[in-house]
């Protein structure tokens, strides 16, 4: 028997880990789309095609293939191998001519199409509205209203498309896995703290090297280097290895990946009747246009250019100062940056690290989630897990009610992608009056545990916790009657301000009291850190800024211009990033190649969410200052409004009933220390 297709015994009909094999998912995957297309079938029998035979129907059709598919791809991204990466090229297109199938239906779109034409007349509620017009345009903007001709066009180029963006994603994956920095000389790791070079000398163990250091282009083993090393040389080694992924012209670059993306991208967008693939995400989006995400980041432009160049100017004089470095290359940034705030601020995160081990974090995350919206996580090792690091949780609410299912997911490895992020294996839904509560997952990349010490987190990866946290409460706290409308089912331009809220309380002594606590001693971090902390979170916040505007930028260049001008990817990138730099280039190295949260993620045109919703999220929790950090009923209506409300409406008109007006954005230059 197949294990995907038989009903679910574990707990809260979590996916069988323990006895899924590679083997099973194409088979499955068949079976589902099989069973899926009857699910079409049958909405098409209606001699009269209402909201609940039709719309809501159709809303749960293929329940089975999304959680099966959701199973697959989550293990590509968190625990993929070759024989998995192969099934993906082949099921990837299987789901796509699938989806094309339901989207392009002539019958199906027709009785759509009727149910729509009465809206006016069917007495529905916001969130059934919402479902309705989603519905309807859903199917517009996917092909619905061309041609036998344009249609075969459009799947031809879906196709394509799913298989380019698994093979960019292989590529980067593939491209950090196989660099190692091979150390023999331990004079070479002057500057790396104790715990580093541990966590170095354990990697090198684990690859057959003992008695040497082995660093990698993972993030806890990337980032660390690049921020104490003092060998020069060497931090520009890794940051060459680590700026060149898949743009060296071997098997695994992503320069050609690019083109034919943006070239078919594009060329869905005009088939469409857009002018260009940023047009057709942005109509939406919050935003709604490129010309208003323009404006956007070039008002923040404005704003916080000539800090950065303060910044920079200001890094530059201290290198020169401290080690008479006369040019401030990019490998020098991180390394002269962390001694210019630990001079500035007396903090650094070998300082902080002590007070932030990963258990007390993650407990102080939950005591957080408690106290904000009343909810408690009791580990389950019950429910089945797809690596044996994996950590599951069962979330009940302050009646012990089941709420969600939550699996935790923190350090890297040989399959896992680069980075973090929060995905679900199940979302919310009420069925034929029975609740189906969510199952949520956050996947991290922290530092691990060596011999010596458990899991110690900078600071950034104490707010990425938070961060993914914050996505995943979105997730668990879903409150609505239709899957495609609940937790994190919203705009993409609103969809980062549960996550990015989350990170204020960091750094809020109240919140910190709850985890951070030495290691050692249980100390709790002291108030004159905490205040350090804080006064540190603007440091060279203008140079952050630009950064970020600036992979904006280059996203909206790629995604709203005509492909035929982009006649060269590392030519293009320079040029549009030329007014954002703010270090010199270095030959070689470019971005795009590795850009995955618009080439392989979901961000393509939507990279300007980061800062749009850091509007949001300031704003937001100016009110959350003023009433009191954890003052329950600022939280409550942050839960109603945001949190469980989903995409149920429009995410403006949701805003607004928790702020009470529409976001302001001088709450976020006013943190960022740019007014």
């Amino acid at each position: 028997m197949n294990p995907l297709l038989e009903i679910f015994s574990s707990p809260f009909d979590t996916p069988p880990f323990d006895k899924i094999k590679n083997e099973h998912f194409l088979p499955a995957i068949q079976e589902c789309i099989d069973l899926a297309r009857k699910d079409i079938n049958e909405i098409k029998k209606a001699a009269i095609p209402t909201f609940e035979n039709t719309i809501v129907a159709l809303d749960n059709a293929g329940e089975r293939l999304n959680v099966v598919s959701s199973v697959f791809f989550n293990l590509n991204s968190a625990e993929t191998n070759e024989e998995i990466q192969k099934l993906a090229q082949e099921i990837s297109p299987l789901l796509t001519a699938h989806s094309n199938d339901v989207l392009l239906d002539e019958q199906l779109f027709s009785l759509i199409g009727q149910v729509y034409a009465q809206r006016e007349n069917l007495d529905l509620n916001a969130e059934q509205k919402t479902l309705l017009d989603k519905t309807y345009k859903a199917f517009v903007r996917n092909g619905a209203n061309l041609n036998d001709d344009q249609k075969t066009k459009l799947r031809e180029i879906d196709r394509n498309l799913s298989k380019l963006s698994l093979k960019f994603g292989e590529n980067v994956l593939a491209e950090t896995n196989k660099y190692e920095l091979v150390i023999e000389d331990e004079a070479k790791l002057e500057g790396l703290p104790d715990a580093i070079k541990e966590a170095a000398a354990q990697t090198a163990d684990e690859k057959g090297k003992n008695g040497k250091w082995v660093f990698t282009l993972a993030f806890p083993s990337y980032i660390p280097f690049m921020t104490y090393a003092k060998d020069r040389e060497l931090r520009k080694e890794l940051f060459i290895a680590y700026n060149t992924k898949s743009c060296k012209g071997d098997e695994l670059d992503n320069k050609n990946n690019i083109h034919e993306m943006l070239r078919l991208k594009n060329e869905r967008a005009n088939l469409l009747g857009y002018d260009t693939h940023a047009d057709f995400v942005l109509e939406e989006r919050m935003a709604k246009s490129s010309q208003k995400v323009m404006g956007f980041l070039e008002e923040l432009l404005d704003k916080a250019k000539p800090k950065a160049i303060e910044d920079i100017q200001e890094l530059t004089a201290f290198a020169n100062e401290l080690d008479g470095l006369e040019k401030l290359e990019r490998w020098d940034f991180g390394y002269y940056s962390e001694k210019l705030k630990k001079k500035k601020f007396a903090v650094d995160d070998e300082l902080l690290r002590p007070y932030f081990q990963l258990e007390k974090v993650i407990d102080g995350v939950f005591q957080s989630a408690e106290k904000l919206f009343g909810i408690k996580f009791v580990e389950n090792k019950q429910i089945p897990k797809y690596h044996p690091e994996v950590i599951t949780y069962e979330v009940l609410d302050s009646s012990d009610k089941h709420v969600a299912v939550f699996y935790a997911d923190f350090f890297p490895r040989a399959g896992k992608r680069n980075g973090a992020w929060m995905t679900s294996y199940r979302g919310q839904k009420i069925k034929n009056g029975i609740e189906v509560r969510p199952h949520v997952s956050i996947v991290c990349n922290f530092t691990k545990p060596t011999k010596t010490k458990p899991s110690l987190l900078t600071f950034n990866e104490v707010t990425t916790l938070f961060h993914e946290f914050g996505h995943a409460l979105h997730g668990m706290l879903a409150k609505g009657t239709y899957e495609s409308l609940t937790g994190t089912s919203v705009y993409w331009d609103f969809v980062e301000l549960p996550s990015q809220i989350f990170e204020n309380w960091c750094y809020e002594k109240e919140c910190l009291d709850l985890f951070a606590k030495h290691y050692e001693t249980g100390e709790k971090i002291p108030e004159d850190l905490v205040i350090k902390l804080k006064k540190a979170s603007n440091f060279q916040q203008g140079y952050q800024t630009v950064r970020q505007i600036s992979l904006g930028l280059l996203d909206m260049a790629f995604h709203g211009t005509n492909p035929e001008k982009i006649k060269d990817i590392p030519a293009f990138e320079n040029k549009i990033m030329e007014r954002t730099k703010l270090l010199p280039d270095v030959e070689g190295t470019m971005m795009s190649t590795s850009f995955s949260h618009i080439f392989q993620g979901g961000y393509a045109a939507g990279y300007y969410s980061y800062k749009w919703a850091e509007v949001l999220d300031a704003d937001a929790f100016e009110l959350f200052l003023e009433k009191g950090v954890f003052d329950t009923d600022t939280a409550t209506s942050f839960k109603e409004h945001i949190l469980s409300a989903g995409g149920t409406e429009d995410p403006t008109i949701l805003y607004k009933r928790f702020r009470g007006r529409e976001p302001q954005p001088e709450a976020l230059l006013k943190r960022a220390g740019l007014i």
